[in-house]
């Protein structure tokens, strides 16, 4: 029979909790209400782009917290939030081609540019996506990380779409989201170079 700790450690109840906030997205586009299209837009986006920043912050949190098993317990589940991302960022873009329609292919939609950025950011995630199998990690051997490490364009990108929106009127938003990876990213760089220095010394 299993125990408490094996289904919370299962991947699957991993998955089931990424699945959660999709749940009354689902929910709204199937209740036949015009607006829920636009409803959802913004908060599928938005959810994409915290998995992702959950995905960045494991590796310097678990160098800032050494004793601290949480980091340890998500690093072996990055992919599955990285995966998740994807996930919500496809369902935003399609809820963007069926509110926009025809539009969103025009020369002046296209050209905005929390409009460009987001299809940019959306591009450099499909191959990472595809590419997080075990079987692809395999394939590419050490090929792999340097592909991986696209998320960091991928989250500038990100950040230029999600601050750009209605005039601009995204950036708060879009900082509160961003500042705490940047600072764990600059931790992360930091300490780099002070352990570099330590071997040098």
């Amino acid at each position: 029979m299993p125990t408490l700790k094996s289904v919370l450690n299962h991947p699957y109840t991993f998955w089931a909790l990424l699945c959660l906030p999709g749940i009354p997205m689902i929910a709204g586009l199937a209740s036949g209400d015009p607006d829920a299209v636009q409803e959802v837009l913004h908060p599928s986006g938005e959810f994409a782009a915290r998995f992702m920043i959950i995905a960045m912050m494991i590796t310097p949190l678990t160098m800032l917290f050494k004793g601290w098993r949480g980091p340890r317990w998500l690093m072996k589940r990055r992919r599955y939030l990285g995966v998740a991302a994807f996930g919500y960022a496809a369902l935003h873009a399609a809820l963007y081609l069926i509110d926009e329609g025809a539009v969103a292919f025009t020369g002046a939609e296209i050209s905005l540019l929390y409009i460009w950025t987001g299809w940019v950011a959306f591009l450099i995630f499909v191959p990472l996506a595809v590419t997080s199998t075990d079987g692809w990690v395999r394939t590419l051997g050490r090929r792999w990380k340097p592909l991986q490490r696209l998320v960091y364009v991928a989250a500038l990108f990100t950040l230029l779409h999600w601050a750009a929106l209605h005039d601009w009127g995204g950036v708060g938003g879009a900082l509160v989201h961003f500042v705490p990876l940047a600072a764990l990213e600059a931790y992360r760089v930091w300490s780099n170079l002070q352990r570099r220095q330590l071997r040098i010394a």
